[in-house]
């Protein structure tokens, strides 16, 4: 279970989740800095990761494209890291569920 932490979210969501998500990253890390939506879309496809996103394209994408690859959008706001940790860890069990779920392609969060 990888997840792709979007640009418009902390890099250090990848380190403080590795303990529920130990092979995650976050899109500077792979060279996607700055990158547009199609080129992050494609690296997830590719790589076999699940978009973690803020921006309401990834959304968006979703809706018109299908999956893969899997999008959970943080609906939070304007939020700190720590605010997006404790949703993640407060929604994990569901986090995993929609992961493994077949049919699931886009899961919000708030």
């Amino acid at each position: 279970m990888k997840l792709l932490f979007d640009e418009n979210l902390s890099h250090k969501l990848a380190e403080r989740l590795a303990d529920l998500f130990p092979d995650s990253t976050h899109v500077r890390n792979v060279g996607l800095k700055a990158s547009d939506d199609p080129d992050v879309w494609k690296f997830a496809v590719e790589n076999d990761f699940v978009i973690v996103s803020k921006d309401a394209d990834m959304h968006d994408r979703s809706l018109v494209f299908g999956f893969p690859p899997k999008v959970i959008w943080v609906r939070l706001g304007n939020c700190s890291t720590d605010d997006v940790e404790r949703l993640i860890r407060r929604e994990t069990d569901i986090i995993k569920n929609f992961i493994e779920d077949d049919f699931a392609s886009f899961l919000a969060l708030s």
